[in-house]
């Protein structure tokens, strides 16, 4: 086989930068990621990359390289406007963001989601304390568009039932919209005292109590409960690791409903690198099960259309 060159080669190295990048970054991304077909772990692996990176820029990597506050900004339209370039004509000099105009050509991604997503970037520059709405929006663009995308990818090249579809969607939302919430309350002390944000509309540290703690995991609850509901619709081959994430969102919005309110404004709570082991074991577990079933009723069509033949 003849190696790859021009741009095939330039597309790989590409793949591989964002891979590296993302799972540098989050062990648990790489532990959900496994389970995926290798295409579609690629994929993914491209778009958390590109928000790692918008990430970096707002959350302080900047600051600390003494970026002065205004430029910080101008390095995040920057990269929205490499973005939106490379969404048209398929290239970057800029490995992550070719990497993900890459999936993006394939799959359908379009700024209808990119450009949500940086306006959500946007607003940690400019803004520390949200309304309702504000933080509806803000939530919107930083997670569900993210499992938006992450969705194009799973359901690329498969059709669906428009109300299949439209339940899938939502629960795409809901997914990103937990995770999110999870990490905000994750983060609380944190977020507060290193970037001076607060992210949930009425809530400050120095106040947080019981209520408000029961009050934002009831909340994630519901989205859990919505989008574990969408995970039993999903193809077979990427099931099991939108699962396993659900799963270990899950686990951490327990840990952090077991944990005082008080204890949340100085901790970070996290899920132990055992449990996540458990939860992963469990998530392999169900993927054979459920491709064993899956062949065997594929089996069992095949011969019943074998049987009516002539």
């Amino acid at each position: 086989m003849a190696a790859e060159q021009g741009l095939a080669l330039y597309n790989t190295v590409a793949r591989q930068t964002a891979a590296v990048l993302i799972r540098s970054y989050s062990t648990s991304f790489g532990l959900a990621s496994r389970l995926l077909a290798a295409r579609t772990r690629g994929q993914i692996e491209t778009i958390y990359a590109l928000v790692r990176l918008a990430d970096e820029i707002v959350d302080g990597v900047a600051a600390e390289a003494l970026v002065a506050h205004a430029e910080v900004g101008v390095l995040l339209d920057e990269l929205e406007a490499d973005t939106e370039r490379a969404l048209r004509t398929g290239y970057s000099v800029n490995l992550v963001v070719h990497a993900f105009a890459v999936t993006a050509r394939e799959t359908g991604i379009g700024p209808d989601l990119t450009r949500p997503f940086f306006a959500s970037m946007r607003a940690d520059l400019e803004q520390t304390a949200h309304t309702e709405a504000s933080f509806n929006e803000y939530v919107y663009g930083s997670a569900e568009v993210i499992g938006l995308m992450c969705l194009e990818c799973f359901l690329h090249g498969v059709p669906l039932p428009d109300d299949q579809a439209k339940a899938l969607r939502e629960g795409a939302q809901r997914l990103g919209a937990a995770f999110q919430k999870v990490n905000f309350l994750r983060d609380l002390a944190q977020d507060f005292e290193t970037l001076g944000r607060s992210y949930f509309p009425g809530v400050t540290v120095e106040a947080f109590t019981e209520t408000d703690k029961h009050r934002i995991l009831d909340g994630i609850d519901a989205d859990l409960l919505v989008s574990g509901a969408a995970v039993a619709q999903l193809p077979a081959n990427c099931r099991a690791a939108v699962a396993l994430a659900q799963d270990l969102f899950s686990e951490l919005a327990r840990r952090l409903r077991t944990t005082p309110a008080e204890q949340l404004r100085t901790t970070r709570v996290r899920v132990p690198n055992p449990v996540k082991a458990r939860i992963a074991a469990r998530a392999v577990l169900t993927r054979s099960v459920a491709g064993h079933r899956d062949r065997s009723e594929n089996h069992s069509r095949g011969a019943a259309g074998n049987e009516r033949q002539p």
